[in-house]
């Protein structure tokens, strides 16, 4: 069984939405997620130990958010560099956050990121079957490439 950090930041509760039907999506998998909000990363050694990793974060004005940001520099202390990663995000209208984020843990991370690029949900679509099924889908193709 190998493990997953999912780091999330969610101004409305529809990305921590998110990341609760992904880390959901990982156990279906077989293997073992744990969800923490971005506040609770406090150093880069609080990445340590996972074989995974997926960052989520909502657009805000066709951007993440400042806390995130910061996170994303911290985060690029961990030695992600090989590592299999993801990235998801809600949106409103626009819905640029979760590539910024995967573009970042691929291209300045070095990680091996999942072929399913990022996901992006409109807000109004996460609580919907579709939108559960979506984030389960998402991480159920994640947790067989570990």
């Amino acid at each position: 069984m190998k493990s997953v950090l999912i780091v999330y930041y969610s101004r409305t509760g529809m990305t921590e939405k998110m990341a609760d039907f992904i880390a959901e999506g990982i156990r279906f998998s077989g293997n073992h997620a744990e969800t923490k909000r971005v506040s609770e990363i406090k150093s880069e050694k609080d990445l340590h130990g996972y074989d995974g990793y997926l960052f989520g974060c909502p657009t805000y004005h066709k951007d993440i958010t400042e806390n995130f940001k910061t996170f994303l520099f911290l985060a690029q202390k961990g030695n992600l560099e090989g590592k299999l990663g993801g990235a998801f995000g809600s949106h409103t209208h626009s819905g640029e956050s979760a590539g910024i984020i995967f573009d970042t843990m691929e291209h300045v991370y070095r990680m091996k990121m999942t072929s399913l690029g990022p996901l992006s949900l409109r807000e109004s679509q996460v609580v919907t079957q579709e939108g559960m099924r979506a984030c389960h889908d998402y991480a159920k193709d994640f947790g067989k490439r570990l």
